[in-house]
């Protein structure tokens, strides 16, 4: 009889265990299937019983940033940051909502700090490119004000520009 209920104590940890995964891949599911309300809704209801699973803080994050809840969506990515400093997601999360903003040095910041965590974070990387990129067209327009006729300048002005808004 003991080995009876210990047996039907792992089947229901398991189940449980299975339970949790399943929301979080619902509220993951949610979010890809372009219903980011929903995913924010599952996450939150889930997260009131489990509410330091880092899977569904960041897909609740994720939902914040896709409805363009940016403060929200950033205070999220942050506390996530500090509670789990070795994961590379949130911080390369933190790139696009600082660069969304105009924040170009905090999201290099951020974007590098995914990096030195995940070094082959490839999503990171590309995110950096752009960050870089975009403070590169800053640096070469501000030369151009300053002493403006120079043609290489210009020329990379606007290949940079061309670069920056062709479409991923």
């Amino acid at each position: 009889m003991p080995m009876l209920r210990l047996l039907i104590a792992a089947l229901a940890l398991c189940a449980a265990t299975l339970a949790h995964a399943d929301d979080a891949a619902d509220a993951q599911r949610l979010l890809q299937g372009g219903h980011p309300d929903a995913a924010l809704a599952r996450a939150e209801a889930s997260l009131a019983q489990r509410p330091n699973d880092a899977t569904l803080r960041f897909t609740r994050a994720v939902a914040l940033m896709d409805l363009g809840r940016d403060a929200e969506a950033l205070d999220a990515f942050q506390r996530m940051t500090q509670d789990y400093p070795e994961l590379p997601e949130p911080y390369n999360n933190l790139g696009l909502l600082y660069a969304r903003g105009g924040q170009l040095e905090e999201a290099r910041v951020a974007l590098e700090t995914a990096l030195r965590n995940d070094p082959s974070h490839r999503v990171a990387r590309r995110n950096l490119g752009d960050v870089l990129l975009r403070l590169a067209l800053q640096a070469w327009e501000a030369a151009d004000a300053a002493q403006p006729g120079d043609p290489e300048l210009q020329r990379r002005i606007r290949v940079g520009r061309e670069l920056a808004t062709s479409p991923r």
